[in-house]
């Protein structure tokens, strides 16, 4: 589709070191990847803020990843660090690196429409928590992307301006709700992306797309600025190209904020310092529970390809019970909506985004909420408003926290036995574009291994494990993914299991197939 120059095969590690070296200057590198964007991902590159073609104007052949590509500002960055690294000035571990920044998270000077017709044109006032640090990091944020409306959904098709494609098949989702994320890196348009995950929207695109991508401990990442939809479970964390990658991204954006009354206090571990310690004489548990029935026979080949590696390397493998982790599913969706019921009360047509006028402020306020939301965001406001109200409360919402709490005390206490916990990420390969979006069972089932460890606040992290066929075996074999869990705060147990799997595996890291997003190397 259109040929890249060598910068775009570089994982963000190897091309942080160029940049250290002064090989190449940030302009350079975000020049090249704005013109692959350009080039690829169906925006209009005119103007300070390219904006996304609308949905009816995209062609199968464009991803599109991006909603908003803020050109201007990423090449005034990319000057200043440049200027800055001249003038001898000490630079962090990552400058003039750049990221993609999901719609769900606030920048000042780039829309933030969390997908959603509700909030199309609103350019917030104030960056939220992650962006800060990105920016006092000097990563570079290239722009804004496509996800599920307000991050429901698994597959970045409930979008109100379009869906996403996956890279390695532009036919088939690249999972969601951070699909715009996913394939943002996946597809060699920025390498490293922020995404968000409240059930698994972070690690399952991760593994439909063949990325690392990373849900850390709830409440060491900061929520503020981050547009709510479950409060008790939304928690930023980054996509990458390698391990490494990931928990150096994951390092520069996560620590306390006493602007976010969730935030964990106290200091967050180094992340790095025993990344390549290896998992010899580790005890790892596999998840009796996150497999089997349901799950893909070419997933359950790649995990058990996995294991055996994990073995290979030293680790004592045992089988681990989680009791209550069927229960997972029916519990994530009455908490989550609940909680969204709630926190998508204040879009009333008076407080914030749209507004469709009427007679009355009790007319204005439906005619702007069925005007604003879409079909998926009606249908867990319902839900949640639902098992919230009188009568209900008792049997729904207080049963499902309570199931929730069990959750928590299975993984407390498995962790006493073992060092960290592995599963399959997904229970299939990416499926087809539309072949879920009439059945929102069939689309929630594609939780059902990420949405466990959500409830529980642990931190996961998805890498590849390997390729696998689709079940129709049309084109190429699909990423699968390997899911990695560790207790409360050890996120850094999390990395070290994961980077030791990574080097192991060896996995292809660039899509390579059928009407995949191409590119070609420079010799």
């Amino acid at each position: 589709m259109v040929a890249a120059t060598g910068l775009l095969g570089l994982n963000a590690t190897a091309l942080a070191a160029r940049l250290a070296a002064r090989e190449v200057s940030a302009r350079e590198v975000i020049d090249v990847y704005l013109d692959r964007i350009a080039a690829v991902d169906g925006v209009v590159a005119e103007g300070e803020v390219w904006s996304a073609k609308p949905a009816g104007e995209l062609t199968p052949d464009e991803p599109h990843a991006y909603l908003a590509v803020t050109a201007a500002a990423a090449r005034a960055h990319a000057d200043d660090i440049d200027a800055r690294r001249a003038a001898g000035h000490t630079l962090g571990p990552l400058a003039g690196v750049p990221l993609a920044l999901k719609d769900v998270l606030t920048m000042r000077g780039a829309p933030t429409t969390c997908g959603s017709r509700m909030l199309e044109g609103w350019v917030p006032p104030y960056d939220a928590t992650v962006t800060e640090r990105l920016r006092a990091a000097d990563v570079i944020v290239l722009g804004k992307t496509n996800m599920d409306e307000f991050a429901m959904g698994s597959s970045t098709e409930n979008s109100a301006f379009g869906a996403t494609r996956n890279p390695w098949d532009l036919d088939r989702v690249p999972g969601g709700s951070s699909g715009g994320s996913a394939t943002a890196v996946a597809g060699l348009l920025a390498p490293l992306a922020i995404g968000t995950d409240t059930g698994g929207s972070i690690r399952q695109p991760a593994a439909l797309t063949g990325l690392v991508g990373a849900k850390p401990t709830y409440g060491t990442m900061s929520r503020y600025g981050l547009v709510a939809f479950a409060s008790s479970l939304d928690q930023a964390g980054p996509f990458a190209r390698s391990v490494e990658d990931a928990a150096r991204l994951q390092s520069v954006t996560w620590g306390h904020d006493p602007r976010d009354a969730t935030s964990v206090p106290g200091e967050v571990p180094d992340l790095l310092a025993h990344l390549t310690d290896g998992v010899d004489g580790m005890r790892i548990g596999v998840v009796r529970e996150l497999q089997g029935e349901g799950y893909e026979p070419g997933v359950e080949a790649v995990f058990a390809a996995a294991l055996d590696r994990l073995s290979d390397l030293g680790a004592d493998i045992v089988e681990v019970s989680l009791p209550h982790a069927g229960y997972g599913l029916p519990a994530y969706y009455l908490i989550a909506p609940s909680e969204a019921s709630s926190n998508l009360a204040r879009f009333d047509g008076v407080r914030y985004g749209l507004r469709v006028d009427a007679a009355t402020a009790e007319e204005m306020n439906a005619a702007t909420r069925a005007a604003g939301f879409g079909p998926e965001v009606k249908r867990r406001i319902m839900i949640g408003t639902h098992a919230l109200s009188s009568g209900y409360f008792d049997a729904y919402y207080l049963q499902a926290s309570k199931v929730r709490s069990l959750i928590a005390e299975d993984f407390r206490t498995a962790f006493t036995g073992v060092d960290a916990l592995v599963s399959p990420t997904s229970p299939s390969v990416a499926f087809r574009l539309g072949d879920k979006t009439a059945d929102p069972i069939a689309m929630y089932l594609n939780d059902v291994a990420t949405v466990p460890a959500s409830l529980a606040g642990i931190p996961a992290l998805s890498l590849p494990g390997g390729l696998a066929a689709a079940p129709d075996q049309e084109g190429s074999a699909l990423p699968v993914g390997v899911q990695v869990m560790a207790p409360l705060k050890r996120d850094d147990v999390m990395y070290r299991v994961a980077h030791a799997l990574e080097q192991a595996t060896g996995f292809p890291a660039l899509p390579t197939g059928q009407r995949a997003v191409t590119i070609e190397e420079d010799s």
